[in-house]
């Protein structure tokens, strides 16, 4: 596994525990999946979900929720997760399915492709958050789930960086929207760079905030279920 700098100290009383999955594994579940989501509130770029079991008797510190880590940090954990975890995959919905289907129905399809992908079927599953997304197994749900249960903060980990990565790509074809730093996500550079030459192919185009920007060579997406519109080209 790659070496990890030591933890931050005002990280070292925050670590995510195993209680929860333990409750599913008491009750016969041999496959327990933490599942996290990020992309949702992006302007661009898909919709990620993570999804990783964890081993019961063999524990990996310094895992974290993705949003208390730095990107060094969150890159540097991605490996000794993988190395470490029973099972994992990624799960995503296009920029086009986000608009096409709507946002839930997407995350739902990129949760199902993500437990499909998982090496071993789960039986049980952990998200965080106050939503089932995942309908299909017993689901729990739990408010901050990625700093409570060792699985989904894993899961967050594995989806964030990921996506993170495929941004940075994305950046080369796409200059001038400071996706490289944003990630997809609402910032000024990227508002300014919409203003200035419209929404790429990765945008959300059917939402809100295309409304105002000029479209340079690609289509405006009326949202999910809506009736067309004048835009509709």
């Amino acid at each position: 596994m790659a070496t990890v700098r030591p933890l931050r100290k005002a990280l070292k009383a925050k670590s995510p525990g195993l209680s929860l999955e333990r409750e599913y594994w008491d009750q016969g579940h041999e496959v327990v999946v933490g599942i996290d989501e990020v992309g949702r509130g992006a302007w661009a770029g898909p919709l990620t979900i993570g999804a990783v079991v964890v081993p019961r008797d063999k524990r990996l510190y310094k895992v974290r929720d993705s949003k208390m880590l730095t990107e060094t940090e969150r890159e540097s954990m991605f490996g000794r997760i993988v190395d470490w975890c029973e099972g994992w995959a990624i799960g995503h919905a296009s920029e086009r399915e986000c608009d096409e289907l709507g946002m839930s129905a997407a995350q739902k399809l990129a949760t199902k492709r993500a437990l499909a992908d998982l090496p071993v079927p789960a039986t049980a599953a952990l998200v965080d958050g106050k939503w089932d997304f995942v309908e299909t197994i017993p689901t729990t749900l739990i408010v901050k789930g990625d700093q409570k249960s060792l699985s989904i903060a894993a899961a967050s980990i594995l989806a964030k960086v990921t996506r993170d990565q495929m941004m940075r790509e994305f950046a080369t074809t796409y200059p001038g929207y400071d996706f490289e730093r944003n990630k997809g996500y609402p910032c000024p550079r990227q508002r300014a760079a919409l203003q200035a030459f419209g929404p790429t192919r990765l945008h959300r185009r059917s939402w809100a905030f295309v409304d105002d920007v000029p479209f340079n060579g690609v289509t405006r997406i009326p949202p999910a279920n809506a009736q067309p519109t004048l835009f509709d080209t």
